[in-house]
């Protein structure tokens, strides 16, 4: 059970959700309020807001899994807050993932 530890309802976990919900809330309403053609892009196939935003949360899954496999989830700093807020390595990747995201959203 140890080597799942870091499977728990963390902040960082909490916070991807809450991002998730207002991404789908905000796609909601601009599908309401400015309905989309489908557009090609570099794909060459026609994609709509919701495949391009399938396609980065699959990607993002793959950077999070990758960088676990092969950097870790360990703390990489440690804040100064009460008794110490760990920093896991993990807020890079998700970092990464916001770009690879950005990058789907203008070019796929």
């Amino acid at each position: 059970m140890e080597n799942i530890a870091w499977m728990a309802w963390t902040l960082p976990t909490a916070i991807f959700f809450g991002l998730l919900a207002a991404t789908l809330a905000t796609m909601t309403w601009l599908a309401v309020r400015y309905p989309e053609a489908e557009r090609v892009g570099i794909l060459k196939i026609p994609t709509t807001r919701g495949d391009r935003l399938f396609i980065s949360l699959i990607t993002a899954a793959v950077i999070h899994l990758l960088w676990i496999g092969f950097v870790g989830a360990g703390s990489i700093a440690t804040l100064p807050i009460g008794e110490g807020v760990e920093i896991s390595s993990l807020w890079l990747a998700s970092v990464i993932s916001l770009v690879t995201a950005v990058v789907i959203f203008r070019n796929v």
